[in-house]
């Protein structure tokens, strides 16, 4: 973790720069960087935290192994001194976006631009627009906060590596918690239309290795076959999906109201007249949040070890290993009532959704922390060619965090 220590002659730099003061102008800003999950994101970073340093803030980055990458947290404080910074509600997104490999876009993908009522660019609304709302909303927030009026701190959290596993967020979350700040609530604003996300499912990534040993295809019996005994595997993980999509507690709320078991690459063997001795494969679980990791993982390790036992019977070295990728937990709405209510005001609107991607809202919640997520534009835009936000959500987002600023004042 890093703590700012920005000279003097610093903060004179940062107040020479114009930063925007129109959302619209700040969602440009933030396309203009190339944050595509390999590349590092610290010019962006850098530049959000020289805008809050500018507004008097003080910002707190927490950077990544190799130091390339890094997530931005600052809080606006509250009270009648200005010198609370515990509590509150945080803001929350991520800088990284989807690579544009492969795709032909109609305008360049980190320029934005307007072609009627939309906003083009990679990062519009996943989840670029979000962020570039926050920021056009600070310096009123501070304004507020200097005259005392602020009734809870705001704090803005920033991260990266979303795309690739939601690796960020859990260095924001052990930084707060070390300074003792216990966020009251968080809103992530992943892309909903402005619609309220109460809960998301969990996603757990596995890596399936199978180990058998190599032989001429003529005399199969001197050999384990690695894919054979994947398919066996695989047989069983579709087995198990179908099973599970069964139970009676499913939840009904989701588009795919039940956890979901999926196959998704494999590699293996060199040449049909060798036994092969390796195959990989991927698995995909997607589930419920009342739902764990062990309601899969338990029974796959049990096949896992009768299927390795045959083959070791046969050649000891051989075996199947299983390593999880990624781990994202459910986003849950068990604890959210207070926070469900106080959006369900300030958006006019009393639906709840629950959906089966993963977003770092789980984190949060998996942190103590209620989470709800609400953020400009479609998910179904997100990761495509020629990635746009409406204007029209844009100015929608802009209206709700006037409301949500507005319940934070004093009057």
């Amino acid at each position: 973790m890093m703590r700012n220590n920005s000279t003097d002659s610093d903060s004179q730099a940062n107040s020479d720069i114009a930063y925007p003061t129109q959302s619209l102008d700040w969602l440009t800003r933030l396309i203009g960087f190339d944050t595509v999950s390999r590349h590092s994101n610290l010019a962006l970073i850098e530049d959000v935290q020289a805008y809050c340093e500018q507004l008097g803030l003080t910002v707190d980055l927490t950077f990544n192994d190799a130091k390339n990458k890094a997530n931005l947290f600052v809080t606006v404080p509250a009270g009648e001194n200005a010198d609370q910074l515990n509590h509150g509600l945080v803001l929350s997104g991520h800088t990284d976006v989807v690579p544009v490999d492969g795709q032909e876009w109609t305008s360049d993908p980190f320029t934005a631009t307007i072609r009627g009522d939309k906003l083009y660019g990679r990062g519009a609304c996943d989840m670029k627009g979000f962020i570039g709302c926050v920021l056009t909303l600070l310096p009123q927030a501070v304004k507020l906060s200097n005259a005392g009026q602020l009734r809870r701190p705001l704090h803005l959290a920033v991260s990266f590596d979303e795309e690739v596993g939601c690796l960020g967020a859990p260095l924001i979350l052990a930084d707060i918690k070390a300074r003792g700040i216990t966020p009251d609530y968080c809103i992530v604003g992943e892309p909903t239309n402005m619609a309220m996300v109460v809960a998301h499912k969990g996603i757990s990534i596995y890596r399936c290795r199978v180990h058998g040993k190599s032989a001429h295809s003529s005399l199969t019996a001197q050999g384990v076959n690695a894919i054979s005994y994947a398919s066996r595997l695989i047989g069983y993980v579709d087995e198990l999906a179908e099973e599970i999509s069964h139970r009676d507690d499913n939840d009904m709320m989701f588009d795919v109201p039940y956890s979901t078991l999926s196959v998704g690459t494999i590699q293996g063997g060199t040449a049909t007249n060798i036994v092969p001795n390796l195959c990989e494969f991927t698995f995909d679980y997607r589930n419920l949040p009342h739902m764990t990791q062990d309601d899969i993982l338990t029974p796959i390790q049990s096949k896992v070890a009768e299927l390795s036992a045959q083959m070791q019977a046969r050649a000891p070295e051989t075996g199947i290993e299983l390593i999880q990728a990624v781990g994202v937990p459910a986003m849950t709405d068990r604890d959210s009532a207070e926070l469900q209510a106080l959006i369900a005001a300030l958006t006019n609107d009393e639906q709840r959704h629950k959906v089966a991607y993963a977003t770092e809202g789980g984190q949060f919640t998996n942190a103590g922390i209620p989470t709800i997520i609400c953020g400009p534009g479609s998910i179904e835009q997100a990761h495509k060619v020629d990635e746009y936000v409406e204007l029209i959500e844009i100015e929608r987002c802009d209206t709700f965090l006037q409301k949500l600023l507005d319940s934070c004042t004093i009057k």
